[in-house]
C-alpha cells in the first residue's frame, strides 16, 4: 500500500516562493501519475498539478499556472511542487496524492 509523506510548508511572504516535497513508499512509484490538490479555510480541494507516469506530462489549473512547478524522481521516490510569486489565495492545505492515496498535508500560509 502506498504511503504519503508530505514537508516543506510554512509561512512564506507574498511573492515568495516555497518547494514542497512527498516522499512516497510501499508501491511501485513509477507507475503512476502523481498529483498535488490543495484545500482552502472553508473551500472545496482543488486539483493543483498532476505529472503523468513514463513521459511526466504536466496539467496545472489555471489559478496556478505559470507560478507552479510540478515535477518528479522516480529514483528517490519523491514528488515536489515548486511554487513561486505566491499569493495569499495560495494558503491552504496541500496534499500528495497517487493511485488513490493521499497523505497527512502540508499547510501553507501566504501573508505579510
Amino acid at each position: 500500500q502506498v504511503q504519503l509523506v508530505e514537508s516543506g510548508g510554512g509561512l512564506v511572504q507574498p511573492g515568495g516562493s516555497l518547494r514542497l516535497s512527498c516522499s512516497a513508499s510501499g508501491g511501485t512509484f513509477s507507475d503512476y501519475a502523481m498529483s498535488w490538490h490543495r484545500q482552502a479555510p472553508g473551500k472545496r480541494r482543488e486539483l493543483v498539478a498532476t505529472i503523468t507516469a513514463t513521459w511526466n506530462r504536466t496539467v496545472y489549473s489555471n489559478s496556478v499556472k505559470g507560478r507552479f512547478t510540478i515535477s518528479r524522481d522516480d529514483v528517490k521516490n519523491m514528488l515536489y511542487l515548486q511554487m513561486d510569486s505566491l499569493k495569499p489565495e495560495d494558503t491552504a492545505v496541500y496534499y500528495c496524492t497517487s493511485g488513490g492515496a493521499w497523505g497527512q498535508g502540508t499547510r501553507v500560509t501566504v501573508s505579510s
